[in-house]
């Protein structure tokens, strides 16, 4: 066999060879198990592509195992799919020929041979083949050279890209995804079809769209593909908010830094910190509000004040726009872009314990993965900045750590609460009882009092007191 399986795998194959030999049909391993397997990569599902009736190919396979796995089939696509005990999904297919209506990336379907299905894939990568019949088992059908262009480390599509992309605009995000993930370059003629047919992306659902993003996002170095996004202006298509942050504009000799390009380096700094998706999301809009709230003061220069928190406004506008979870992804992403000044804030001045509590009770739980922000929002091409800064949040981090041990204030509520409030002085919910909590909360955070009952209770009992309350006796 041209490819390298595990044990598993080859018997699999053999289970499917056998399935479809004994429905006299055709069948071929296709697609990204071959790429992978070429690449050397593991894989956690196959693509089965018969001459044929592939939901009755996937019954066949099915019913050679014990016990009897369940066909999950989809009529209306000619599909179905098998999941193995392990996990492993195989999708079953009839080889198809395809053709589009200008208004919709919905193909008319009608069966075909295995170049009309080598024909219709997205990229010469993803056309390779590997026979599963009798009479060539386990040779390599590439008639695209897509080989050749796992070697070059080249996306290019099989056909004109031109009506590749024309007919699935889904396929241009997918190869920003996969040169991403791949760190493959994009073939000069297939990026410049991706340019010409950037509008066309209109007519394929967010959803998709964000899928593929999300994708991107969670790769190993996503600016590889936010960068083909940009220069393609697929990104100005469906977030244009983002392609706002680039370009420098200079008055007086001053000019800021490209915040598209800096959110870029900010995200990558992220991702070799952090697998955490929302966290990879508040790197990239973290800057977002700077566009908004830029301006220019004569002898002083560039200002973005309040980009913070008009950041975490736009939050929700965009992760609605995008039609991502508006949920605890979105509360969590916005808090870490209304703080992610705090921190860098405090490594410029000196480092009060009432400034520590007030960031760790403002950050809750989160404080470790705004601290990950943080520090991955530290860039500048002068080395010695970029250390003296580092150093003086290594300084940050250290007193975080010792007032939290202190004073146990991540993820703290007063000792005191308002129904306590309400039952000392017998009052219902009032103006008095927020000020009385509030009071006792900004009194702990700012080292006045103890974080104890007993301090707390006193404090509540003076400032009762100055609003003309007595407890109940």
């Amino acid at each position: 066999m041209d490819i390298i399986c595990t044990r598993e795998e080859r018997l699999l194959l053999d289970r499917i060879a056998t399935a479809a030999q004994g429905l006299n049909v055709p069948c071929y391993l296709i697609g990204g198990f071959v790429r992978d397997k070429l690449l050397g990569r593991s894989s956690k599902d196959a693509d089965i592509m018969c001459i044929g009736d592939g939901i009755l190919l996937a019954e066949a396979v099915a019913a050679g195992f014990s016990p009897r796995l369940q066909v999950n089939f989809f009529k209306n696509f000619g599909t179905a799919q098998i999941r193995l005990p392990n996990g492993f999904e195989v999708e079953f297919v009839g080889a198809r020929k395809e053709s589009y209506r200008a208004e919709s990336r919905k193909p008319q379907i009608v069966p075909g041979t295995l170049r009309d299905d080598q024909n219709r894939r997205d990229f010469t990568i993803n056309a390779m083949a590997i026979s599963l019949c009798a009479q060539d088992f386990g040779t390599l059908i590439d008639v695209f050279d897509g080989r050749g262009d796992l070697e070059q480390r080249i996306i290019r599509t099989p056909l004109d890209p031109d009506i590749t992309f024309s007919d699935d605009p889904l396929r241009m995000m997918r190869a920003i995804r996969f040169a991403t993930q791949l760190g493959f370059t994009i073939h000069p003629e297939t990026f410049a079809a991706i340019e010409r047919n950037k509008e066309r992306l209109k007519i394929i659902s967010q959803e998709r769209i964000t899928d593929e993003m999300n994708k991107i996002v969670a790769a190993k170095t996503p600016s590889i593909g936010f960068d083909l996004l940009y220069r393609s202006g697929l990104l100005s298509v469906f977030f244009p908010q983002m392609v706002l942050l680039a370009g420098v504009e200079i008055v007086e000799g001053k000019g800021h830094k490209d915040n598209f390009y800096h959110t870029l380096q900010v995200l990558d700094n992220v991702a070799y910190r952090s697998n955490k998706l929302w966290l990879r999301w508040a790197a990239i809009l973290h800057d977002i509000a700077k566009p908004a709230t830029k301006r220019f003061e004569p002898g002083h220069g560039w200002t973005f004040h309040g980009h913070d928190a008009l950041g975490r406004k736009m939050c929700g506008q965009i992760f609605r726009q995008l039609k991502l979870p508006l949920g605890d992804p979105l509360k969590y992403t916005g808090k870490l872009v209304a703080l992610h000044l705090r921190p860098i804030s405090l490594s410029r001045e000196e480092i009060t314990d009432s400034a520590m509590r007030r960031l760790l009770f403002d950050a809750g739980e989160d404080i470790d993965d705004l601290m990950i922000l943080c520090e991955s929002d530290i860039t500048s091409k002068n080395r010695q900045k970029v250390r003296r800064f580092l150093e003086n949040f290594d300084l940050v981090k250290k007193r975080l750590k010792v007032v939290e041990e202190n004073d146990r204030i991540r993820n703290w509520q007063p000792p005191i609460d308002g129904a306590d409030v309400m039952k000392t002085f017998n009052l219902n919910p009032s103006r008095e009882v927020g000020l009385i909590k509030t009071a006792i909360r900004e009194a702990i955070l700012d080292g006045i009092i103890p974080n104890d009952y007993d301090a707390a209770y006193r404090f509540m009992l003076d400032k009762a007191a100055e609003l003309g309350l007595k407890p109940v006796v």
